[in-house]
């Protein structure tokens, strides 16, 4: 479940930095884009002790509801002796 939880918000800062870099800096070739995932990247290395953070704080809350709302598994049927 943490490493679940620790690449979404990887890929979502990751994601959320390259289109702040993008919006701030014209990008008009492939080396351009490179260099704004490249930038994003290193931002995203920046912030991993924050990730960090934040995975071992949400991992618990995300589990606990997703067994509250996860459907309960059926009991199997009882075994005849």
């Amino acid at each position: 479940m943490a490493i679940i939880i620790y690449f979404t918000i990887f890929a979502l800062v990751l994601s959320g930095f390259a289109i702040a870099i993008k919006f701030g800096v014209e990008v008009d070739s492939a080396a351009g884009t490179a260099g704004t995932i490249g930038a994003a990247w290193v931002a995203t290395k920046l912030t991993q002790p924050l990730r960090i953070l934040a995975t071992l704080v949400l991992t618990p809350i995300v589990a606990k509801l997703v067994e509250r709302f996860a459907p309960s598994k059926p009991k199997p049927p009882p075994s005849i002796p």
